[in-house]
C-alpha cells in the first residue's frame, strides 16, 4: 500500500465540495431519510442499555484481543480455513495475490470490504493482470465511476438515481431511464455471470467469532453469499479488531448494527462461514483463506486512550449525523474512512503529518458521540489528536518531533502568552484595557474565522468595571 508523501487537505476539497449543490442536495437528501429510519429503528428499545451492552462487549473483546486472535487462528485452521497474517497493506495485497496466482486466478469477484478499499487491493491485482469486479450494487457503481467509496455502508450515496443511469448508459449500455428497479435489475443481469466465471470471491468480514472460528458477514444484497460461495476460492479479509469471543455476543452486535447504519431490524442476508465445502455438500468453496489484517491497528492498540477506535462496528451512524460530512461528502476526505470514524482513525494510520486538517475538521458538537452504537468517544479523541498534533506528534512510526513548528509552534507560544497573562492581574488589566482602544479583535486580525461568523468586539468597560459602578442596594445579586 503506498501513499503520497504529500499531506490530505481537507480545507481546500471541503470548500470546492461546499460550491456543488447538486452533490449537497445528494446528501441532504439521503442523510435525512437515514437519520429517520434509525431514529424510528430503535422505537421501543431501551436504546442506552443496548449502546452500553455494545461497547462493553467490543471494549472486552479488545482488552483480549492477542489471546482472541490466537484461539481465532486455531479453530479456523480446524475447521479447514487456512490463516494469514499481514503486517501492513502491502503484505496483506501480496499474500492475496500470491493465493490467486497459485491457483491460476485471472478474475475476481468482490464482495464490498473497506480494508481492500484501504489496503488498494483492486489497484495491486490490476498490475499482477488479475481482473476485480466489485458485486456490491453501490461498489460497482464507484467502480464503473473510477471514483471511490464515498461512504462505507452505501458507497455510492453521493450519486442520484439520474446520473446512476448516465453512468450505466454510458459504461454497459443500458437505457437512459432514471428507474432504480431498471438500474438494479440491469446490474444484476450483468454481474451474475461473473460469479459463475470467477476463480476467487473476496469479502470483507463484519465479525470474526473466536470461540467457533466462524466469519459473519451482513448484506441486503445477496451477492456476498454468492461472492463466498460461487467461485472455488473464497478468501475472507479483515482487520485484526473485528474479532469476538464467541457467537453469545453476537445478537447485541447484529441488533445494534442494521439499525444504526441503514435503520432495518435485521439485514436481508446474515452469512455465517465456519469451513470449505465438505465431500457431502452440494455448494461452497473447496478452499477459504482468512487474512488478519493489522496495517497500524497494533499501535492504536498500545495507547489505552486511542484504543477505543478499534471499537468501530463500520455501521456509518457518525456520518449521517456530522453536520460536516453531510454537507461536503465523503470523497473531500481523500482517505478510505471519511466522516468522524474517518477524522480519529486515518491519522493514526496514516499519520498526522498526512492527515494535518483532520482533527481540527470537526465543530465539536458531538452528534458523532451520541450516536454510535458501541460509544466511541469520537469528540474526545478529536481533542487528543488536536492535542498530539500542536505537541508535534505525528502518529507515525518514527514520530519527527518538528512537526509541532510552524502554525503549531505559533499556537503554543501563544497560548502560553495566554496563560502567562492571565496569572499577571496589573498586566491583565492593562491588555483587556488596551484591546478594547486597539480593537485586536477586528475581521482583518481574525482572518477566516470572520467569514462566516460575526466579528467579537471588546466591551467599552469590563465586568470588574461595571460591578464597582453598580449601586449598592443590600441585596446580593
Amino acid at each position: 500500500m503506498s501513499h503520497s508523501n504529500s499531506a490530505i487537505r481537507f480545507n481546500p476539497a471541503a470548500k470546492e465540495a461546499l460550491g456543488n449543490t447538486q452533490l449537497r442536495s445528494n446528501f441532504r437528501s439521503a442523510m435525512d431519510g437515514l437519520m429517520s429510519k434509525r431514529l424510528n429503528a430503535f422505537q421501543g428499545w431501551d436504546l442506552e442499555a443496548l449502546r452500553d451492552l455494545g461497547a462493553a462487549i467490543r471494549h472486552n473483546a479488545l482488552r483480549q484481543l492477542p489471546d482472541l486472535l490466537e484461539q481465532l487462528e486455531t479453530q479456523c485452521q480446524q475447521n479447514g480455513i487456512e490463516v494469514h497474517w499481514a503486517e501492513d497493506g502491502d503484505d496483506a495485497c501480496r499474500i492475496i495475490t500470491d493465493i490467486c496466482q497459485q491457483r491460476k486466478a485471472r478474475q475476481v469477484i468482490k464482495g464490498k470490504s473497506m480494508v481492500t478499499e484501504e489496503m488498494e487491493l483492486n489497484h495491486y491485482l490490476e498490475q499482477a493482470g488479475i481482473t476485480a469486479l466489485e458485486s456490491d450494487l453501490g461498489e460497482y457503481i464507484v467502480q464503473l465511476a473510477e471514483e471511490t467509496p464515498s461512504h462505507i455502508i452505501m458507497p455510492a450515496i453521493h450519486k442520484n438515481t439520474e446520473e446512476i443511469s448516465e453512468l450505466m448508459h454510458r459504461k454497459t449500455g443500458t437505457d437512459r431511464r432514471p428507474d432504480a428497479r431498471y438500474l438494479t435489475h440491469s446490474a444484476r443481469q450483468q454481474l451474475r455471470q461473473k460469479f459463475q466465471q470467477a476463480d476467487v470471491g473476496i469479502s470483507g468480514v463484519n465479525f470474526a467469532i473466536a470461540e467457533t472460528g466462524t466469519l459473519c458477514l451482513v448484506e441486503n444484497e445477496g451477492n456476498g453469499r454468492l461472492t463466498t460461495t460461487a467461485p472455488p476460492c473464497h478468501i475472507a479479509v479483515t482487520g485484526i479488531e473485528k474479532v469476538i469471543p464467541s457467537l453469545n455476543e453476537l445478537p447485541a452486535l447484529l441488533a445494534l448494527l442494521p439499525r444504526s447504519a441503514t435503520g432495518q431490524a435485521i439485514t436481508t442476508y446474515v452469512n455465517m462461514i465456519s469451513r470449505p465445502r465438505q465431500s457431502d455438500e452440494l455448494d461452497g468453496p473447496e478452499a477459504v483463506h482468512l487474512v488478519l489484517v493489522d496495517n497500524g491497528r497494533s499501535e492504536i492498540y498500545q495507547d489505552e486512550e486511542r484504543a477505543d477506535t478499534l471499537r468501530c462496528i463500520r455501521c456509518g451512524a457518525c456520518m449521517n449525523h456530522c453536520p460536516v460530512y453531510t454537507r461536503v461528502g465523503g470523497h473531500a476526505y481523500g482517505t478510505t474512512y471519511p466522516g468522524p470514524i474517518g477524522k480519529i482513525l486515518m491519522p493514526q494510520l496514516l499519520g498526522l503529518d498526512q492527515t494535518p486538517d483532520f482533527p481540527s475538521a470537526s465543530t465539536l458538537c458531538g452528534a458523532c458521540g451520541e450516536v454510535c452504537p458501541v460509544r466511541i468517544p469520537i469528540p474526545d479523541l478529536l481533542v487528543r489528536l488536536r492535542s498530539d498534533k500542536v505537541d508535534g506528534n505525528s502518529l507515525t512510526r518514527n514520530p519527527t518531533r518538528g512537526h509541532g513548528a510552524g502554525k503549531a509552534g505559533l499556537e503554543n507560544t501563544v497560548w502560553r502568552l495566554w496563560s502567562w497573562m492571565n496569572r499577571q492581574p496589573a498586566f491583565y488589566r492593562i491588555m483587556i484595557a488596551m484591546a478594547g482602544r486597539l480593537r485586536v479583535l477586528s475581521p482583518r486580525r481574525l482572518g477566516g474565522w470572520t467569514r462566516f461568523r460575526t466579528a467579537p468586539r471588546p466591551a467599552p468597560k469590563t465586568l470588574h468595571q461595571l460591578m464597582k459602578q453598580r449601586p449598592r442596594t443590600g441585596q446580593r445579586p
